[in-house]
């Protein structure tokens, strides 16, 4: 074995120098710091925003290496919105709290409820998004992703009162638009009807409008599906076409049960 060979053979084929992972950790370690300054009562807020602004230099300039850095303004931008984000944040807690009968306190939403989670994370890329900050928004919420199943675009437009109820298997894309009052259930997929490179600017995505209720594993697809107020969709259900106000839709599957004889 050559292992000079090997080794210029491997360096050879590294195509992209400026592929640092410690942009991954480190966000990482980031997107924890964040949610602790928001959530944990133990954590002083003045000290870790110092913290924060640190850490979030060193991800921009990281991420930024083949661009022009953003303004040193994106920080303060960024720290100003963080009071209506926890608004927000709080007013998920509650939605999930008062929809949730086995939910037994607001602290136990914060603490053990992955849909939360990763509404929260969500919440907190999408402001960086908003701002055009490179790929720091997907990796939080891809961080998110890995520890809840839940897999939600930084892109992607969520309302108030938002409720994921059991989290895992849910995806939401990139330019889906989720109105206030929303709640989805496990294994629910708001995506698009086509994957083509050339929609990339394109509106691929379902938007659901307020107070509708979406449960398992419904799949509704296409940017220009509209699922309008007041509507239920029944679970499994397979939707590529918009659903008007008030409206139900189920999937009806056939069920045989053959039983044994002499049993």
């Amino acid at each position: 074995m050559d292992k000079k060979k090997i080794i210029a053979e491997l360096n050879r084929h590294k195509k992209l120098p400026h592929l640092d992972f410690r942009l991954k950790q480190e966000t990482e370690d980031f997107t924890d710091t964040l949610f602790y300054t928001l959530f944990d009562a133990n954590t002083p807020v003045a000290v870790n925003l110092e913290l924060l602004e640190n850490q979030f230099n060193r991800l921009v300039d990281m991420a930024c290496w083949e661009l022009e850095r953003p303004s040193d303004q994106l920080w303060d931008n960024y720290v100003s919105e963080l009071p209506g984000i926890l608004e927000k944040l709080n007013l998920d807690a509650e939605a999930i709290l008062n929809c949730d009968p086995a939910s037994l306190s607001i602290r136990e939403i914060y603490m053990a409820y992955p849909g939360f989670y990763a509404i929260a994370i969500y919440r907190l890329a999408h402001e960086l998004y908003v701002q055009d900050v490179p790929l720091i928004p997907r990796l939080m919420t891809e961080y998110a992703h890995r520890q809840t199943g839940v897999d939600i675009n930084p892109g992607a437009k969520i309302g108030k009162s938002f409720f994921i109820d059991h989290a895992t298997g849910v995806v939401i894309g990139e330019t889906a638009i989720i109105h206030d009052n929303v709640k989805i259930y496990q294994g629910v997929t708001l995506g698009a009807l086509y994957v083509a490179k050339n929609l990339e600017k394109t509106k691929r995505h379902p938007t659901i409008m307020s107070n509708v209720t979406i449960y398992a594993n419904a799949t509704i697809l296409g940017g220009k599906t509209v699922v309008g107020e007041n509507s239920i969709i029944g679970g499994n259900a397979w939707v590529t076409a918009s659903v008007p106000p008030n409206s139900t839709v189920f999937h009806t599957p056939e069920i045989k049960i053959k039983t044994a004889p002499n049993v």
